[in-house]
């Protein structure tokens, strides 16, 4: 259920409210919006017995049931889109496109280094480089892990980007926290509870990735398991399902992108690079994205995609990533919204 509490509520008016529910066995979850304070709770005992004891306290305008099996994520809990803020004026979710971009897996230093400063000039706000990768194969290269890390930290030193990286294990959570501004949770990942259950437990960003052949409802229910746990900065990123195309590596669902920003209040961003597997469709890939309403996007760079180590043939060169940036500024505007100008 959701508890709208008056405008003119208290700390100590939110406080009691928390207690009545604690003392029914309900988990509330304060969550403040621009046009109003929501407290969500979670429970399935005395439902009708609660609403009704917490209509008579002061301060509570009125409790509303939730329909939908996600509580937390839902828009029946927060109308308004939710503003996940990086600092230094990034900020995902809002008027301002925000653009993911680097090498599927950190390789070395001089790279690294080399792709992040291309990108950044082109106008990307975050670098993307994996350090621990979750491979189909266990004989492909999985990764620098820890070396890897700080390898990114040494790279947002030199060009001011945040960072995302993928977490595998749970036991590796607070380990990636300490390096990344966002961590990501791979498509492999997505019903990971054990792992999702950690991620909630600590403050930073999670960037949750849509699993091969997930629904939408399971897409956000493993958001939820997140929210329950009190971290509320989750991004949701459609990379592509499993479908009977083999031209593509996966199959982009544009229908994902409108459809999570009508149920649910979270950003939402598209990884055209996963989708495809293909660096010729990206762009138009990224094109659409944008215009079906994404708030970003995870592109995948490499300054020798040849040579790259994973993901190579789906990797744009600098140049071309700078090209698609100058064709997605157009998109942008077009949509009422904006990017990060380039420097180059």
């Amino acid at each position: 259920m959701v508890i709208v509490m008056k405008l003119d509520a208290t700390a100590e008016d939110i406080g009691k409210v928390e207690e009545k529910l604690n003392e029914y066995g309900y988990q509330g979850h304060l969550i403040r919006g621009v046009e109003r304070i929501v407290i969500g709770a979670v429970g399935d005992k005395n439902r009708e017995l609660v609403m009704a004891s917490l209509e008579t306290l002061a301060k509570v305008e009125k409790v509303v049931p939730i329909v939908s099996p996600y509580k937390l994520v839902s828009q029946e809990v927060k109308k308004e889109k939710t503003r996940i803020d990086l600092g230094d004026g990034v900020v995902i979710g809002g008027e301002e496109i925000v653009v993911m971009a680097g090498p599927c897996a950190v390789e070395n230093e001089q790279r690294l280094c080399e792709t992040a400063e291309k990108v950044a000039a082109a106008g990307a706000s975050i670098l993307r480089g994996g350090a621990f990768k979750p491979r189909t194969s266990p004989y492909s290269f999985r990764g620098l892990e820890e070396e890897g890390l700080k390898l990114m930290a040494r790279a947002r030193a030199r060009t001011g980007l945040k960072i995302v990286t993928e977490v595998v294990n749970p036991q590796d959570v607070s380990l990636v926290a300490e390096y990344a501004d966002v961590l990501q949770v791979g498509a492999r990942n997505m019903q990971n509870f054990s792992l999702l259950r950690e991620l909630g437990k600590q403050e930073r960003p999670v960037l949750l990735k849509r699993g091969l052949s997930a629904t939408i409802e399971e897409w956000l229910m493993a958001a939820e398991y997140i929210f329950s746990e009190g971290n509320y900065n989750v991004i949701l990123c459609e990379r592509g399902i499993r479908t009977f195309e083999h031209y593509t590596r996966n199959t982009l669902d544009i229908s994902a992108i409108p459809l999570a920003n009508m149920h649910s209040h979270l950003p939402v961003i598209a990884d055209p690079s996963h989708s495809s597997g293909e660096r010729r469709i990206v762009p138009a890939l990224s094109r659409a994205a944008i215009a079906a309403g994404a708030d970003g996007l995870l592109v995948e760079v490499h300054p020798q995609p040849e040579q790259a180590l994973c993901d190579g043939p789906q990797s744009l060169t600098p140049g071309e990533f700078n090209l698609l940036m100058k064709d997605l500024r157009e998109i942008a505007r077009v949509c009422g919204r904006s990017m990060v100008p380039a420097a180059i």
